[in-house]
Order: C-alpha cells, then structure tokens, then sequence
C-alpha cells in the first residue's frame, strides 16, 4: 500500500495528493497499475464500498491477503517502503 501524498512525494510532484487521486481516476479500462493499492495516509479506502470501482479494490486487496476492516488496513503492516526494497 502506498498512500496518496506518498506517491505523489515519490513521483517528485511535492504534496499532490488529490492530483494523483484524480490522476488515478481517469486511468483508462483494462489497466495493469495496481491503482487499488493506492490509500489514503490514515490506511482509509477512498473509494466509496457501494460503487464499482470501491467493490473492485477490495476483492482485489482481500485477494492479495490484505485485512480490510471498516474500509481500513493497516497501512503500517501493508506499507510499501520504499528505502527497504531499494538497492
């Protein structure tokens, strides 16, 4: 899981957080980003359970072991690190 503002940070585009969630919105179907791991900081789910976008990131998060409790995980056992995994 990577949090919006994290990526954003990542990508070099400072605090952005809602441009990557828009962003994020208007990737085309079919797309191989794994978008459904991008969360809110507090490990919330931003995409509401009732629509068809919200539903598809939870089967997919649910389907990759990750806990989703009241439209939360624990984004400090799922957290990517980033300084962890690099060379």
């Amino acid at each position: 899981m990577v949090s919006y503002g994290q990526l954003a940070e990542l990508a070099g585009l400072g605090r952005a957080a809602r441009w990557v969630g828009r962003s994020l919105s208007q990737l085309p179907s079919g797309t191989t980003l794994p978008w459904h791991r991008v969360i809110a900081a507090s490990g919330r789910l931003s995409l509401p359970a009732g629509s068809v976008s919200g539903a598809e990131q939870r089967q997919r998060l649910r389907a990759e072991g990750v806990l989703v409790i009241n439209d939360r995980v624990d984004i400090r056992r799922h957290g990517w690190r980033p300084m962890e995994h690099s060379g």
